[in-house]
């Protein structure tokens, strides 16, 4: 006890209430299981022994406060309309062009569209962490702004072994090495699964044909058919995604500065996730079905709810600085999908025609939607899982920095 007492002394003395203290430590990696090692039942069991054992200072300690809850602005609102329109024009623009300009139209829209995505994702409710700092971490930079702060800071650095600032430094080169691929994988494994949501199906049904022959040209009714209109409906769902995101943040905060203890918050945030995540699921349906009654085309509905499903919760979970399960999940369900397309033609083969017999099963049974549906189902259903887990902490919402 002495020794969490010494090193959280900072967070349990700027702390206006046990629930502050229990969330810094669960953001520090503190579970049940390591509080019972000090016989208590649960984190805010021992956040209230830590809290009961800091002497107070003589200084009146702030009132507690609501958290500040992030802001609607109109930049980031209308940053989200951005994708969903642009790849509309894309899809209008390549229906009324054909040969060389609509290469031209398609490479166009392309870039417009990725870049209009990355801004959706660099503002708002959608905009991840800028770094993997803990809630302690966020204290003690405010700790900095203060004299006091700076002095304790020098006079702890003055007495700090040179092996060790050594070792801290090549700690966080590692963790940030790891970050970085960490995010490279998620980009990627996402530009995979959406191509896939594009031209996946046809590919998957030229495959098993005996093609592909030919290259996808564009057209509805060419031999390789692009599945546009999902794809059109997943980039305007960014705006309710970033709504739905906004929603549970500020939902969140309020119950975090009610709650009187970890469990009481928990109870309190599954509801509203829940209820974020069937949102997000309802907009994102009517919007399949207004693109594919627009575009006289397939709606696409087990796939696009399934994989809209994957893509919100992996940035639900990365906003709030959970990265490695959303880049797990989102990679399992690209390697399902190139499995499903290598598999056939890995039969033709001499002697491996076996090898194509599970995607001819599936496929027989729900057709080529089956397949992305299953890998986009399975693997939102376990972020699902983990978010009802890490999400309804009160750690996970606890503030990092200013508000939004």
């Amino acid at each position: 006890m002495k020794t969490l007492l010494h090193r959280y002394r900072e967070l349990c003395e700027r702390a206006v209430d046990p629930l502050e203290i229990a969330a810094g430590l669960e953001a520090h990696g503190l579970t049940d299981r390591a509080a019972a090692r000090f016989r208590h039942r649960d984190v805010f069991s021992l956040a209230e022994e830590l809290y009961a054992r800091v002497p107070r200072t003589t200084e009146p300690r702030p009132r507690p406060e609501h958290l500040p809850a992030p802001r609607v602005r109109a930049g980031w609102v209308l940053l989200t309309l951005l994708p969903g329109a642009l790849g509309a024009a894309t899809v209008a623009g390549l229906r009324l062009t054909h040969g060389h300009p609509r290469l031209l139209v398609a490479l166009g829209g392309l870039l417009a569209v990725a870049l209009a995505t990355r801004a959706a994702l660099r503002q708002g409710p959608l905009a991840g962490p800028p770094g993997t700092r803990a809630w302690g971490t966020a204290l003690a930079t405010r700790a900095w702004r203060t004299e006091a702060g700076r002095r304790a800071w020098r006079t702890e650095a003055g007495t700090r072994a040179p092996h060790i600032a050594i070792g801290t430094r090549a700690r966080r080169t590692a963790i940030g090495t790891r970050a970085r691929r960490t995010a490279i994988g998620t980009r990627a494994w996402t530009l995979w699964l959406l191509g896939y949501a594009l031209a996946g199906d046809g590919l998957l049904h030229a495959v098993l044909a005996g093609g592909p022959d030919t290259l996808p040209t564009g057209a509805p009714d060419g031999p390789w058919p692009l599945a546009t209109a999902p794809v059109v409906a997943l980039l305007s769902g960014c705006a309710p995604a970033a709504w739905s995101a906004h929603l549970l943040a500020v939902g969140a905060r309020r119950r975090l500065a009610g709650s009187r203890g970890l469990e009481d918050f928990t109870a309190a945030v599954k509801p509203l996730l829940l209820g974020v995540f069937v949102l997000f699921l309802g907009a994102l349906a009517a919007l399949l079905a207004l693109c594919g009654t627009v575009l006289h085309a397939p709606a696409a509905l087990p796939q696009a709810l399934t994989l809209g499903a994957l893509l919100l919760l992996a940035r639900l979970l990365t906003v709030h600085r959970h990265r490695r399960a959303p880049a797990l999940a989102l990679g399992a369900a690209a390697a399902t999908e190139a499995a499903a397309l290598a598999l056939p033609l890995a039969g033709r083969l001499p002697g491996c025609a076996v090898l194509a017999t599970p995607v001819d099963t599936l496929v027989g049974a729900g057709g080529e939607a089956a397949v992305p549906a299953l890998a986009c189902g399975t693997a939102a259903l376990a972020l699902l899982w983990h978010a009802g887990r890490t999400l309804t902490r009160a750690s996970a919402h606890a503030p990092t920095g200013a508000p939004e």
